[in-house]
């Protein structure tokens, strides 16, 4: 790699964005839009809040383009997902504290205003802090929000904001900071505790003079091998502390650990998520050992990334035989639950664990490997795990498209069951009936989910909408019309994908013009604003490239070459309502989306 000059340089985030400096970032255009989305902005909440102080958000690349030292400006190539965020997350928190302006004390105040001064510059009113770049109405809908919550002067918000994501993810900040502070019942101090957690997490800024160094250095730090994982730590304490009492047989332990990396599979993140979850599940078992006085959880009360190597630490040391033993049991019923290896799996329980992996409930993946390890104890069957894994199942749709629980609560959800259970003593029927009663207790209710279902849930989940339209269709198929809707092609593409009948893109096709909105193409792109992503509107085709844009009634009578359909007629339940439409309408997609939801929400009751 040659770079003719490079600073690097750790900030935290009260530093980054100082509000004495006059220090501006802009995202050029050329960069792509913003595009993180509820899973982004929840994995960076959750994990500010599960970490310590001084958690590391990344690291963002920067060209100095500075041309008056007063106020620096830097040219961001690489990280303007996490800076963008990270001045909605201070943008919502800024929003929350000024409505409560009047119940500050007098730091409190000065607090707020430096919070303000984050976001837009000392001694100016419209000089941004961080400037969006303009791609998908990025700039225009952040200047909207920053004038809204008055950090700028008013200005008019862009027709059809609150659709585009620089205005979800503001809301979505909001909304989190807001529950928690609610939940707390600490108000306004929990508040400046969640505005302290951001100001010291940390971003690394790696400062180069010219767009030839940027690129050569992006391509470098993405390209480069990567470094010892917490997994790879771990292995090699294990395998050097048996190097000192079992040296004569290391190679079979070092075949044993290869055992363990077998039963999860290559990828990284699902290693150090069974590390994670092997403890949280067994924390009571694993703790036995190192208890005095009155600490129930010596080892720590939770494992997260930034305590995980302190823990097996421990472990590992204590007895790394029985440390060998425990997780190559342990992951061996991981990889069932993962269906990495499921020879001899009953079929039913397969597709409930593959129905799990469609959903996202890998967080109940913890609670299902302490269950199997200890069916006998817990008087349960294969056909009690299904019936278990079916309400997860139900339990994770809601939960995924409503954001409740949060998803940084979802493994103490589970760790607090299973300590529930030990100290009652569940058994049989009451393990499963008193976690229903638990997922009740904290899922959203059957009108807030109605009311997400109503929403633009493609846009907003694609992978659990998928999964309802896909259940949708499998209740109408019998023997001999069944098809499998999961399966892919050789570029793991669906061969059945999802279907918008009135088309999105940019460039609504005359056609739809007409139909939908009686020629107004501006009353059109207002239709499909609010309504393209909605379940009336989704349906499920196996050719829905060949579909595309055309109108409704070549997308509804569509054939293949020997007059087989394969539009809108092609047999499946689903598409029954449709199939027969002589036209495509507003009324239509809402009438269609009223149906649906009501099926959805019997579909998936707890």
């Amino acid at each position: 790699m040659n770079i003719n000059s490079i600073n690097v340089n750790k900030y935290p985030i009260s530093q980054m964005f100082d509000p004495d400096s006059r220090t501006v970032f802009e995202i050029p255009k050329y960069q792509r839009e913003y595009v993180w989305g509820t899973r982004e902005w929840a994995a960076l909440y959750d994990d500010l809040f599960e970490n310590g102080e001084g958690y590391f958000l990344g690291s963002i690349i920067c060209i100095n383009s500075t041309t008056n030292t007063l106020s620096p400006k830097f040219e961001v190539v690489d990280g303007q997902q996490r800076l963008t965020t990270t001045s909605l997350f201070l943008a919502a928190l800024y929003d929350i504290l000024n409505a409560h302006k009047e119940e500050l004390d007098e730091d409190q105040q000065a607090d707020l205003l430096q919070l303000r001064r984050k976001l837009v510059l000392k001694k100016t009113t419209q000089d941004l802090r961080v400037i969006p770049q303009i791609q998908g109405n990025n700039l225009e809908d952040y200047m909207g929000l920053m004038a809204k919550i008055g950090i700028i002067p008013q200005r008019a918000m862009p027709n059809f904001a609150g659709l585009r994501r620089i205005v979800k993810g503001y809301n979505y900040f909001k909304k989190r900071i807001e529950t928690d502070a609610d939940k707390s019942g600490e108000g306004i101090h929990m508040l400046f505790r969640i505005l302290d957690k951001v100001n010291a997490a940390i971003l690394v800024m790696i400062e180069v003079s010219n767009h030839a160094d940027a690129y050569t250095l992006f391509e470098s730090l993405n390209n480069r091998g990567t470094p010892l994982t917490s997994v790879d730590l771990i292995k090699n304490l294990l395998l050097a502390r048996l190097d000192i009492t079992e040296s004569e047989n290391l190679d079979y332990y070092f075949a044993r650990w290869r055992e363990v990396l077998s039963n999860l599979g290559d990828d990284y993140s699902v290693q150090e998520r069974f590390f994670r979850q092997n403890y949280n599940a067994f924390r009571g078992t694993l703790n036995a050992p190192f208890r005095h006085d009155d600490r129930i959880y010596p080892l720590g009360v939770i494992a997260t990334r930034s305590t995980l190597l302190d823990i097996y630490e421990k472990l590992v040391n204590r007895d790394p035989k029985e440390f060998l033993d425990a997780i190559t049991e342990n992951s061996a019923i991981y990889a069932t639950i993962t269906l990495n290896k499921a020879e001899g799996l009953p079929s039913e329980l397969r597709e409930c664990y593959l129905d799990l992996q469609r959903v996202q409930g890998a967080p109940a993946y913890l609670f299902l490997m302490y269950l199997i390890k200890n069916k006998n104890a817990l008087e349960i069957i294969d056909d009690d795990i299904v019936k278990i894994t079916r309400l997860l199942i139900n339990f994770f749709i809601r939960r995924n498209l409503t954001d409740t629980p949060p998803t940084r609560d979802l493994t103490r959800l589970f760790m607090a069951y299973i300590e529930e259970i030990e100290q009652n003593g569940y058994a049989g029927e009451r393990v499963y009936n008193n976690l229903r009663i638990k997922l009740l207790s904290v899922s959203a209710s059957d009108d807030s989910f109605a009311e997400k279902l109503h929403g633009p849930v493609y846009e907003e989940n694609s992978g659990a909408c998928r999964f309802i339209l896909c259940m949708m269709a499998k209740t109408g198929m019998t023997q001999e019309t069944y098809v499998d809707l999961w399966r892919q092609y050789d570029s793991k593409q669906y061969v059945w994908s999802i279907e918008h009948i009135f088309p999105q893109g940019n460039n609504i096709p005359q056609a739809w013009v007409d139909m939908i909105a009686d020629g107004d193409r501006n009353k059109a792109q207002e239709f499909q604003a609010l309504y393209v992503h909605t379940f009336g509107n989704l349906t499920i085709t196996g050719y829905n490239s060949s579909l595309s844009n055309k109108s409704f009634e070549e997308k509804r009578d569509r054939k293949d070459n020997s007059g087989k359909y394969i539009g809108y007629r092609n047999g499946l339940n689903l598409n029954a309502d449709v199939a027969d439409k002589t036209a495509w309408t507003v009324d239509a997609i809402k009438a269609r989306t009223d149906s649906m939801v009501e099926k959805i929400l019997a579909m998936f009751q707890l």
